[in-house]
């Protein structure tokens, strides 16, 4: 499984780069704070994949980068994703290391 730390995230978006930003938390955490991303809950997104790029770089986080790691190796493994990677450490992570006015809960 690939991984893309809180830091390297924040280049791309600085550098504007075209890239898919996938958040499968659930709503209500979505609510609490967010990266901007597109949200799918981690309860759908195995159902909704055509959602998922296969053209550009997609990174999916969740709160503390455990669920988004299940659901990145399951795409790999089962949908053949190549171009996926998961945020290390989540959320969480982002807001200690890049963004510390994000909301923690």
């Amino acid at each position: 499984m690939k991984e893309i730390t809180p830091r390297e995230l924040k280049q791309k978006m600085d550098s504007g780069e075209d890239f898919q930003l996938i958040d499968i938390r659930e709503e209500f955490e979505f609510e609490i704070c967010n990266l901007n991303g597109e949200l799918i809950p981690m309860g759908n997104i195995l159902l909704e994949t055509d959602k998922i790029s296969r053209s550009r770089t997609v990174v999916i986080h969740c709160k503390s980068g455990g669920r988004s790691s299940v659901i990145v190796s399951a795409l790999e493994k089962n949908f053949g994703f190549t171009n996926i990677y998961n945020l290390k450490g989540g959320i969480l992570a982002y807001a200690r290391e890049v963004d510390p006015s994000i909301t923690l809960y």
